[in-house]
């Protein structure tokens, strides 16, 4: 079986799909200790709890309090929680209309997954995540608005945070097309498409697409395909029982062997020596993917 994947089921009373609300309200769904991964975007605000959150090949022990942010087509699951408590913000591409500075601190976020918070900074963004609760469940007039400016505020603020500094945003045509260009590659199947797939997608050049990729990224778009089809072997190897041939198959590959080479280049290791040092532990959690939560104000759906 292949990764598990989720989409957001919401009413709409802020005109685009998005919810927040506590992992009780929202259900087992929201917890879920297999690996899988979503459509949307996830911020989680951890208030108390033990166990960890891991995120692709990645394990991070809760210590709360913990802001994590699960980009959508990324993989990730909970291991071994107790007395969990705390609030998810979850919301589509459709969110993010008109707000490109988001969307960066969302992928450079996203780059570290999971951070502890210092007292003061929790603090301030439990506050937040209340504000847009309430403005979420008492809309107003132009409510989206105040409901993103809040979340660009929690994350500036995350970002600052962190060790590595917050890189100037990038503004102009070539940067918005950079983007669009990596959120092709972020969703499942992303590093199956070719650059001229890509350049066709988003209806520019081959040449245009790469000098505006190369400008804001510093690298091509093929460098970037082949990471992010690097990146989704891993995740088919640790997080499914998929034969390798099948793998091979799902990214893509004309045959098991030019896979093979392929990730043998690109990771230095065969594909069978990183399944056993990586694989995830599945248990029983493999037949919980049928589990659907309904709650008041959204919830998640496998697809």
């Amino acid at each position: 079986m292949s990764l598990p994947l989720h989409r957001l089921t919401v009413p709409q009373p802020l005109a685009v799909p998005f919810a927040i609300d506590t992992f009780a309200a929202l259900g087992p769904m929201s917890h879920a200790p297999f690996p899988h991964r979503h459509t949307f975007y996830e911020v989680v605000l951890v208030r108390s709890g033990t166990g960890a959150h891991v995120v692709d090949l990645a394990a991070y022990p809760l210590e709360p309090p913990q802001l994590a942010v699960v980009l959508p087509g990324r993989a990730h699951h909970w291991q071994d929680l107790a007395d969990l408590d705390g609030s998810l913000i979850l919301f589509g591409e459709e969110f993010l209309a008109g707000c490109p500075r988001v969307r960066e601190l969302l992928h450079l976020l996203g780059h570290q997954p999971c951070r502890t918070l210092a007292p003061e900074l929790a603090a301030e963004a439990f506050t937040l995540v209340a504000r847009m609760r309430r403005e979420y469940d008492e809309p107003a007039a132009d409510s989206l608005g105040v409901v993103q400016a809040y979340l660009r505020i929690l994350l500036t603020k995350a970002a600052r945070a962190t060790a590595a500094p917050t890189p100037p945003a990038a503004t102009g045509q070539r940067a918005e097309l950079a983007g669009r260009f990596l959120d092709l590659l972020t969703g499942p199947g992303g590093g199956r498409h070719s650059v001229r797939e890509c350049a066709a997608a988003l209806g520019v050049s081959q040449g245009y697409l790469g000098e505006a990729v190369r400008d804001v990224t510093g690298r091509s778009p093929g460098e970037l395909i082949r990471h992010a089809r690097t990146v989704e072997a891993m995740r088919l190897l640790a997080g499914t029982r998929l034969g390798i041939a099948q793998i091979a198959r799902e990214l893509g590959f004309a045959d098991q062997a030019y896979f093979c080479r392929f990730f043998r280049r690109e990771t230095g290791s065969s594909a069978g020596q990183f399944r056993r040092v990586a694989s995830w532990t599945w248990g029983a959690a493999e037949n919980t993917t049928n589990t659907r939560s309904r709650p008041s104000n959204g919830g998640y759906a496998p697809l």
